[in-house]
């Protein structure tokens, strides 16, 4: 008797119960969660790097830029017309024309 009734209760198990799927779909939004701030972090790292990048080719090509002209450029854009940039950078950079120190504009948005 006992073993008819195991065998018609497991006989009718069909699909999932309503719990079952509201842990799954918890389960899924929590790996989500955890998934999106940790590319975020990505990104603001590749933010920080193109900064960076950007302030050392122009360090560079205001070096190159003085040891040929005696005098340092105005801005970065004066550095691509001259030929020393292939392109002006995206980041938003200021030349001191006195002593050619290359430093980060408050519109930047990278840091300091």
């Amino acid at each position: 008797m006992l073993r008819q009734r195991l065998r018609a209760v497991h006989a009718s198990d069909e699909g999932f119960t309503l719990i079952e799927l509201l842990i799954v779909v918890v389960v899924i939004g929590v790996l989500a969660g955890i998934t999106i701030f940790g590319v975020d972090a990505f990104k603001n790292d590749g933010k920080n790097a193109v900064c960076v990048s950007d302030k050392k080719s122009v360090e560079i090509a205001v070096t190159a830029y003085y040891a040929k002209k005696a005098a340092y450029p105005a801005d970065t854009a004066a550095l691509a017309t001259a030929g020393y940039l292939k392109t002006t950078p995206t980041t938003k950079l200021d030349i001191n024309a006195t002593t050619g120190d290359v430093t980060y504009t408050a519109a930047s948005g990278c840091p300091a």
